[in-house]
């Protein structure tokens, strides 16, 4: 009975064992495929996905760009404001040891004369606030000590004051370059997850995102005719000279926070092409739009700058027929484009 049995235990065992793995690797079909369970990969998002979502990433990174270059601009201009106040400290400086040499000179004769005034000792001492303080001591001193003290004393006054104004910018730009290090993160940040994406595409897929054809195409399409006709109809010489400008740098990189001659963004073209017919521009679109006249979109001629985007953190030169030269982003160079390509936002004539 025993021997009979024991068969009977493994057959059962062995049908439980493969009915368990029977139902094992029916989960296992399921969850990979075959009822569509959880264990899917994620679909690989289409050229025109990848398009959109590197668009974005762009926009967002000129944006940023935009704010890199305003905080840049301010940077700039809080390290010339210290410069300035340590080179005016410095003569500042050369003007009181002047002064003190002035009074060194009295001093000198008067102790050759038997004795020094005690105004003089006061007044050379260590300490130079001593010899201010009081009216006794403008009153012991005679006219020629007097004006040299006054001296002294504004050239105290001032530097003091120089020094203050100093220590105030050195605060101002450390904060300036904290933010510009912040700008700098986040434009590189997004530029870098445009480049992956694109990575995944192949070499035609990436040319139609970065619209390598049309680049080709609008470089072909708009010669030195082109150029010359739209700064024909360009309101003033300016402002066709910055079209003239524009057409001659069509092929260019994109390069964010470049302002030229070789390499460009946005803005850095639009300063640059202005900058060439001898008209200064803002570093940045939002400060770049009111740098004129505003204007229709019905009013545009060759030289007026247009923006895009609710934020204005785009710009391009319009050239006429609804065009416009601009520096796109990192995938294309500077190119002819149709202004219809980005959200309208305003455009504004040069003064």
């Amino acid at each position: 009975m025993g021997t009979h049995r024991r068969p009977r235990q493994r057959a059962t065992g062995g049908g439980r064992a493969r009915t368990a793995a029977t139902i094992t690797l029916a989960g296992a079909a399921t969850a990979t495929g075959l009822g569509g369970g959880t264990g899917h990969a994620d679909p690989q998002p289409t050229a025109a996905q990848v398009r959109a979502k590197v668009d974005k990433l762009y926009q967002e990174a000129e944006a940023a760009t935009e704010k890199y270059n305003g905080a840049k601009e301010k940077a700039d201009a809080a390290e010339q404001r210290l410069e300035d106040l340590r080179d005016e400290a410095a003569r500042k400086e050369d003007r009181l040891n002047s002064a003190r040499e002035a009074l060194g000179s009295v001093a000198a004769a008067q102790y050759r004369s038997g004795g020094l005034d005690p105004a003089l000792q006061l007044a050379l001492s260590s300490d130079p606030d001593r010899y201010l303080d009081g009216a006794a001591f403008v009153e012991r001193a005679g006219s020629r000590q007097t004006a040299a003290v006054g001296r002294v004393r504004k050239e105290l006054r001032e530097i003091e004051r120089l020094r203050g104004a100093a220590r105030i910018e050195v605060s101002s730009l450390k904060s300036r370059r904290a933010e510009l290090k912040r700008h700098r993160e986040t434009v590189t940040g997004k530029l870098e997850a445009a480049r992956r994406l694109l990575s995944r595409l192949t070499a035609e897929e990436r040319a139609r995102v970065g619209g390598g054809t049309g680049d080709r195409a609008s470089r072909a399409s708009s010669g030195p005719r082109d150029g010359l006709s739209a700064s024909a109809q360009a309101p003033d010489s300016r402002a066709a000279a910055a079209v003239a400008y524009a057409y001659q740098k069509l092929g260019s990189p994109y390069v964010w926070g470049a302002t030229g001659p070789n390499a460009f963004d946005c803005s850095g073209l639009t300063q640059a092409a202005y900058r060439a017919a001898g008209v200064s521009l803002p570093r940045t679109t939002y400060a770049q739009i009111d740098a004129g006249r505003r204007v229709s979109r019905s009013e545009l001629l060759p030289g007026d700058l247009v923006f895009f985007y609710s934020g204005i953190s785009h710009v391009g030169i319009y050239v006429g027929d609804g065009r416009m030269i601009h520096a796109p982003n990192p995938s294309a160079p500077v190119r002819v484009a149709p202004v219809d390509e980005m959200p309208f936002a305003g455009a504004t004539r040069v003064a």
